[in-house]
């Protein structure tokens, strides 16, 4: 089974989990702003209001740096920024020779760093 655990929404910040598309937080937020990416973020809003945030947030580790990415859920990520929701599910990966969802409980020290 895979591993699915929650994360403080605040550790979505630019040193301990970092957007991968997206050089900062606040580059993605601007991104999703207006256009089609506002109406998402805004549909993910009233989806996570109405049902709680269904799919959970992909966080990967990379395995040289230990650095850790959204590696797939900005939108959702936005979402539950703006929010304000204290945790977010999410389920994690290794940067490695493929991504392979993982079973094992996330390294949580390394957002210690």
């Amino acid at each position: 089974m895979r591993y699915r655990g929650r994360m403080r929404t605040s550790m979505l910040n630019d040193r301990q989990i970092m957007p991968t598309d997206f050089r900062k937080w606040d580059d993605a937020r601007r991104q999703f702003a207006q256009g089609k990416d506002r109406q998402k973020v805004d549909k993910l809003k009233e989806s996570i209001e109405a049902d709680g945030l269904e799919v959970p947030i992909l966080l990967c580790v990379n395995e040289r740096w230990h650095d850790i990415y959204v590696s797939d859920g900005h939108h959702r990520a936005i979402a539950v920024q703006e929010l304000g929701l204290t945790s977010f599910p999410f389920h994690w990966h290794w940067i490695r020779a493929g991504v392979h969802i993982e079973h094992e409980p996330f390294p949580y020290e390394l957002l210690d760093r």
